[in-house]
């Protein structure tokens, strides 16, 4: 690692520590400037996790607010604009609030959740208590926000009202509202059970701030998702969207072609950009193709340490991706073939709504609930989309590799949730696979795959079609629970797909899986078994005393599967 290199940053949310701490920055304040050309009264950037929203509110801050320091901005592309820097920099009482936490196991923690959040950020305004300015009824007023007395619920709902009313008052100027992850208390009151109860605080709280305020000159928030106007945005006007669909400010969350090349360049690793570009690009804003960024950051650190390093998943690491496990849940049999097309390499057209309600999930008419899965999904950055949209048309793929795999896992399982759900024909197929019944392993296989999800004859290299059976095979093994089953393990002259020892009885397995392209099973079946020979998969086996070994070569096409087998 060459230590004269700036540091990569990773998880980094303050704007001043690229400066001050000297990490490497991908400029992207040039969105101050076209925000300010496009933005309205109350303006709601929604994005998927990890692009960038954040850091963003925080260069925001960083500019507007009283007191700015402008060396931060030094060499960036916002001081170009010598005469926007001049009216608007440093020239905002600015109130800065980040929701992701405003989380708790019931509605009266997540309520006073939010009271500590408003009396931190009126703490960072106490020296108002020696304005001048200010009348001493509301210096009484602001000492109850910094105190967080929030006992009474109307003082929590007209809290920002209040205090952007007594930073106008002192500074003579009207503030600005930031507010990020708006809608994470909201996700968080629908898991936890009181959704109803969040909706009424959110409605109230953001109403009194963000309506007809005197004293506002604009607000920005952010999220993931543009929660319908009738469940807490009631009666704004004004209110100006910057949504994954819209081309306005779309190269400013997430990297561009360029500046992912750029970066490795700089840390000497700019060999490895085709496997970036598989594995984070994709996602299509408005009229621009973008990078996950956390996923670029992330695995430049790691390239930065070894050029060889393999590719990972970080994105699907960082929440819990119920979502897909939500719509498999749902899935009808038409959905399972959309699912197959995506995972596939495939597009399909869905109907989005651009406004949700999270009651949506709850409805009796499974189209609505199917409509708001997809929709959810795209917003969400699980889905993006190939084109233009027609209306509410848009045309639909999974943007890369490492989603996918998000896909994958989550299908696989379900699928070992499902089949060992049947414990009778879950427990047959075990003890078929220990026997040596071939024949019923491969019916009861066979018969798993046709209830389940497979992969597509198109685009999807063969070795990841082989990896999705892999893993489906594998998980079902695994669930037994007393056996020893290893994947990809070290065996004779290579690497063995599936290894299974049942110490207690001596016996052990090899299973080799191909997938058959166009249905050839024969030619695939051939190719493993020689594999298996070839490679003298069994050597382990014998060196771990295993007495009778069985050798079985899976090959799948769809939902279709055939066996070979050997028995030592």
């Amino acid at each position: 690692m060459d230590g004269r290199k700036k540091a990569l940053p990773v998880g980094i949310e303050f704007f001043r520590d690229f400066k001050w701490k000297d990490y490497y920055y991908v400029d992207k304040t040039a969105l101050i400037a076209e925000f300010l050309r496009t933005k309205g009264a109350v303006n709601l950037f929604t994005r998927p996790r990890r692009f960038g929203k954040s850091l963003n509110m925080d260069m925001f801050q960083s500019f507007f607010e009283v007191g700015a320091d402008a060396s931060l901005f030094d060499g960036l592309d916002i001081c170009r604009e010598t005469e926007l820097c001049e009216r608007h920099m440093g020239k905002y009482p600015v109130i800065s609030l980040s929701l992701k936490d405003v989380e708790g196991g019931d509605f009266e923690t997540a309520y006073d959740s939010l009271g500590m959040l408003i009396s931190e950020e009126a703490t960072r305004f106490a020296f108002l208590r020696e304005s001048d300015k200010l009348q001493e009824e509301d210096k009484r007023k602001l000492s109850r926000l910094i105190a967080g007395d929030f006992e009474k619920p109307a003082f929590l709902y007209g809290s920002l009202r209040l205090l952007s009313r007594l930073l106008c008052d002192h500074y003579g100027s009207r503030a600005v509202i930031l507010i990020d992850e708006y809608d994470v208390p909201m996700d968080k009151a629908y898991r936890d059970g009181y959704y109803t109860e969040m909706v009424k605080l959110m409605r109230s709280f953001l109403s009194q701030a963000l309506k007809t305020n005197k004293s506002l000159d604009f607000a920005v928030l952010t999220g993931c998702l543009r929660i319908a106007r009738e469940s807490i945005f009631t009666g704004l006007n004004n209110f100006n969207v910057f949504s994954v669909s819209d081309s306005d400010c779309a190269a400013y969350f997430g990297f561009t072609d360029g500046e992912v090349r750029e970066m490795l360049r700089y840390y000497g690793v700019e060999e490895r950009f085709p496997d970036m570009k598989e594995w984070y690009d994709g996602y299509h804003f408005g009229d621009v193709d973008v990078y996950c960024p956390w996923d670029v950051i992330v695995q430049c650190r790691k390239l930065r340490s070894s050029k060889d390093a393999p590719m990972e998943s970080h994105w699907e690491n960082s929440s819990s991706n119920s979502i897909v496990r939500d719509i498999l849940n749902d899935a009808t049999e038409v959905t399972k073939g959309e699912i197959e097309a995506l995972i596939s390499g495939e597009a399909v057209e869905k109907e989005i709504i651009p406004e949700l309600t999270y009651t949506d999930l709850d409805s009796e008419d499974a189209g609505v609930r199917q409509t708001y899965l997809w929709s959810v999904l795209y917003a969400t950055g699980y889905l993006t989309d190939t084109k233009k949209p027609e209306g509410r048309l848009h045309r639909l793929v999974i943007p890369n590799r490492e989603v996918r795999k998000i896909y994958e896992d989550r299908i696989r399982s379900w699928f070992r949730m499902k089949v060992t759900g049947d414990t009778k024909r879950w427990e047959c197929f075990c003890r078929a696979v220990k026997t040596g019944d071939v024949q019923t392993v491969q019916e009861l296989f066979g018969a798993f795959l046709s209830e389940s999800i497979s992969i597509r004859d198109t685009a999807v290299k063969k070795e990841k079609k082989e990896n999705f059976y892999h893993g489906m095979f594998l998980g079902l093994l695994r669930a037994e629970g007393s056996w020893i089953v290893k994947s990809n393990a070290e065996t004779g002259m290579g690497y063995s797909d599936i290894l299974l020892m049942v110490p207690q009885e001596r016996i052990g397995c090899i299973i080799e899986v191909k997938y058959a392209e166009n249905g050839a099973f024969d030619s695939a079946l051939r190719e493993a078994m020689e594999q298996i020979e070839t490679h003298e998969y069994t050597e382990l086996l014998r060196r771990e005393g295993m007495e009778t070994i069985h050798k079985y070569g899976l090959a799948c096409c769809r939902k279709t599967c055939r066996l070979a087998y050997e028995k030592e």
